[in-house]
């Protein structure tokens, strides 16, 4: 698209094959096809898809971009620091300390704004192509095949567009989408390449809301996905769910998160605690079957968030849950195992100034409980001697070897965040026993004492599904969109978060009034889109 021509076309010229079944995933994935083969037949056509699949998680830098912030893997844990949900205990090796200060998105020449922008850019360009070349190639579309991958190319570009429009634009329900800009709106492939001016957030949301109702109506009929890196009708129902609930389409998102969720069932305790690293858990809907080949290690999604990952970004920063919302998990929910709020204080260079010895950590008052206590939770985890401890470090996400560097699966939707978007647009749609009913489902498959009808009004209701998002999808980056959603600002003061480490991301009004929710459109793009000037930049 936008800073360079290659860009554009890059979908059809480079592509990374990761093939289209389960034998081909097994295998070294890397090759590339020229622009008249892309197209030639339905199985080139699934390898110029399944370059977008693995452009999810892996390391590979396209035009415009740099390796170092690839792919959603990067951005999941990013936004969930930037939200205040996922904290982090010190600043480590410096790996997102920028982005939780809030001082990446807001510069418009940091590497941040930069890879966020190009690389959904580079899945909306390679939508345009499957979606206007199998036109123009007279593709029969009763195909179920080109109806898989219309599927998923409609899917993929929604999806792009959503990211995109709700992140460099003023949310949809706190601002006025009629006029408020939006992001630039690319439908066509090749020549003459150029660009496009910003639409509204309306006009934006428009063609999203067209895509994702194409990508739903090419399912209907199609080949089955070959596993759960491909989108499928469950996934783009997920997609629609995500989508409407952002507008405040409340009943339309309820409808589609039922049907998203239709067919993987909530996890058990033993299946919940097991790390969160595979795509056959049964609540999976859409996840990144990561290749072993071809993981990018020290800047894949364990990397960040888990504390058994054996690089420095974990050793010495253990990632926390927010103290308020986990000291809010009753006993009786097993989801209170997913932090340890006495894990001694190992680090003393932890944020909070009280790392280091018993001395200083206020849970204990001698050397062998302290050390007796570290060295258990190390051997619980499998976690090496190198890695630090700290109060509320977080125990979601385990690898499944735990203490190397091998790749573990990326899940970027689950069942349990429907039911949670079901019940949220119930809730406001002030149907509150549909809510309740929908929570009392999900809710006691994670507590053995949970009673719905506690919360019998709309605001406790709202309430109590904002404390389940922050549990229950911690980690998995919804939390900086979910605050424009609300229009909530940022109050750290009580999370367990260190104020001298996230400084201006401490604390932000909420985001009717302040703009620094709206990311910096990347200079690059201002400097070489035609079609915007410095007026353009939010």
């Amino acid at each position: 698209m936008l800073r360079k021509i290659n860009l554009l076309i890059l979908g059809i010229l480079v592509v990374f094959v990761t093939g289209c079944s389960e034998d081909f995933l097994e295998t070294t994935p890397t090759d590339s096809i020229s622009e008249g083969d892309a197209f030639a037949s339905v199985n080139n056509m699934f390898l110029v898809l399944n370059g977008l699949h693995r452009q999810m998680y892996a390391q590979n830098p396209l035009s415009g971009t740099a390796s170092s912030r690839s792919g959603q893997s990067h951005f999941m844990p990013s936004l969930d620091a930037m939200g205040g949900d996922m904290i982090h205990s010190s600043p480590g090796n410096g790996w997102m300390t920028s982005d939780l200060r809030w001082l990446t998105h807001t510069n418009a020449t940091f590497t941040t704004v930069n890879n966020f922008w190009y690389e959904r850019y580079h899945f909306v360009a390679t939508a345009n192509n499957l979606i206007n070349l199998i036109a123009d190639n007279g593709y029969e579309t009763t195909d179920p095949d080109i109806r898989n991958i219309l599927g998923q190319a409609y899917a993929y570009r929604a999806w792009a567009y959503h990211q995109l429009v709700s992140t460099f634009a003023k949310g949809y329900l706190v601002g006025s989408p009629s006029t408020d800009p939006g992001v630039p709106l690319l439908l066509v492939a090749g020549a003459p390449y150029t660009s496009e001016p910003r639409s509204t957030v309306q006009v934006v949301y428009d063609q999203i809301n067209s895509d994702i109702a194409n990508s739903i109506s090419f399912f209907n009929g199609a080949s089955s996905p070959d596993n759960k890196s491909h989108l499928s009708i469950n996934a783009a129902q997920g997609i629609k769910a995500r989508v409407d609930l952002t507008q405040g389409r409340w009943s339309e998102a309820a409808t589609a998160a039922a049907a998203a969720r239709d067919g993987f069932p909530l996890l058990s305790e033993s299946a919940w605690l097991s790390g969160f690293n595979s795509a056959s858990l049964s609540e999976v809907i859409w996840a990144g079957t990561v290749i072993d080949s071809e993981t990018n290690y020290y800047q894949s999604y364990f990397y960040y968030i888990s504390p058994t990952f054996n690089g420095s970004q974990n050793r010495t920063n253990p990632k926390l849950i927010n103290k308020e919302a986990y000291d809010a998990i009753p006993d009786t929910d097993f989801r209170i195992n997913m932090a340890l709020p006495l894990a001694p204080n190992t680090n003393s260079s932890a944020s909070n100034g009280l790392g280091g010895s018993y001395v200083t950590d206020p849970n204990y008052d001698n050397e062998d409980d302290f050390w007796d206590a570290w060295e258990a939770i190390i051997d619980e985890y499998g976690m090496t001697t190198g890695h630090n401890t700290h109060p509320y470090m977080a125990v979601k996400f385990l690898q499944a070897n735990p203490g190397g560097i091998d790749p573990d699966d990326v899940i970027y939707m689950r069942s349990a965040e429907m039911y949670l978007i079901e019940a949220e647009a119930k809730a406001m749609l002030s149907d509150i026993s549909g809510a309740q009913a929908v929570l009392q489902v999900f809710g006691s498959s994670r507590d053995s004492a949970y009673d719905a009808t506690a919360f019998a009004t709309q605001d406790a209701l709202i309430d109590h599904i904002k404390w389940q998002r922050a549990v229950e999808l911690y980690g998995e980056g919804f939390s900086f969109h979910d605050h424009i959603r609300w229009d909530e600002g940022i109050d750290m003061t009580n999370s367990g978060a260190s104020e001298t480490l996230y400084r201006d991301g401490f604390m932000q009004d909420k985001p009717s009034v302040n703009d620094a929710w709206i990311w910096k459109i990347p200079q690059a793009e201002i400097d070489a889109n035609p079609n915007l000037t410095e007026a353009d930049q939010n």
